[in-house]
């Protein structure tokens, strides 16, 4: 078992990297919070709560010798609903095509059944090097740590996977973050860059203000709505009348819910909830765009859309 905890140097005439890197593990794992830490950006939707990943958020990490692209998938669970079954079907179309899977594993939860699950369907991929990434170290100490290690092992052994690294990481202390990017490039085809010099997604826009927006909404209500809440952002334009250097954009959104009685929860007593959101959210998005904006939420019912092909689909999924 190889363990990494410091970075080798690399000898020889530089050569420049790019490809497609993937974390996957049960919803919950800490795959988009490492995302965040690599880029160094906010790109991908982090909650408490599982399954709050639910489009493929790809994050560019740039360096002098390579551009390491993240595509950040949903947690792989066994779906109770047509959304959960969609969601499985976009993880593994993205484990096909990517240069090489991270496996993401908390340091603080024992070895599960929904590790196993996915360790199992990992087992099956045999052309990308799989990396399994010990998340969360910062919460345990270092005997726990080492069970860990030992127990990631040996599930590689009994499955019959060659785990190409195993490397424990705290993306929220900033440990070895970069080191794990480090061991990831040297896995991806030489080539040029994929995408211009300080891009850090290609999410477009919209998507991404729509998920800064959900994760606002799910603040406070995880336990009574955790996935009942989707946003659509319907129109996103310049105010008219508006002085070249005071810009103004207006945005305007919809937060949907499955059913009515869940409309006072996400409002709140005389829309002090919702007004919260907006107020969370509209920072967010300014400091993603880089412009002030004016936040439209309105609130609406899609009765059980989580279980209707057509509402999926008017929901993006």
């Amino acid at each position: 078992m190889s363990v990494r905890t410091q970075s080798s140097e690399q000898s020889g005439q530089p050569v420049h990297r790019a490809g497609f890197a993937c974390f996957v593990g049960r919803p919950n794992a800490g795959k988009s919070t490492l995302t965040n830490a690599l880029v160094g950006q906010k790109v991908a939707i982090t909650a408490n709560q599982p399954q709050t990943t639910r489009h493929t958020v790809r994050g560019i990490v740039h360096r002098p010798d390579a551009q390491l692209i993240l595509v950040d998938t949903p947690g792989l669970h066994k779906p109770r609903t047509l959304l959960g079954e969609r969601l499985n079907d976009v993880v593994r179309t993205t484990w096909a095509e990517v240069d090489v899977i991270g496996f993401c594993l908390p340091a603080n939860e024992k070895l599960g059944p929904g590790d196993r699950f996915i360790a199992k369907e990992l087992a099956g991929i045999k052309k990308s090097p799989k990396v399994a990434i010990v998340t969360k170290t910062d919460l345990v100490d270092s005997k726990t740590l080492a069970e860990q290690l030992i127990a990631i092992d040996q599930l590689g052994k009994e499955l019959g996977i060659e785990w190409a690294e195993i490397v424990p990481v705290s993306a929220t202390a900033n440990k070895q973050v970069d080191l794990l990017a480090d061991l990831l490039v040297p896995m991806l085809p030489e080539g040029p860059a994929l995408y211009p010099d300080g891009e850090l997604t290609d999410e477009p826009e919209q998507v991404m203000i729509a998920e800064l927006i959900r994760e606002a909404a799910l603040e406070g209500v995880r336990d009574e709505l955790p996935h009942s809440i989707a946003v659509v952002v319907e129109e996103m334009l310049p105010r008219e009348d508006r002085p070249a250097d005071k810009p103004l954009l207006d945005i305007h959104a919809f937060v949907y819910i499955e059913r009515p009685s869940q409309k006072g929860i996400i409002i709140g007593p005389k829309g002090k909830r919702l007004k919260e959101v907006g107020i969370k959210s509209r920072k967010q998005i300014e400091a993603l765009l880089g412009t002030p904006v004016f936040l439209d939420l309105h609130v609406k019912v899609a009765k059980d859309w989580q279980r209707d092909p057509r509402q999926l689909r008017k929901l993006g999924f």
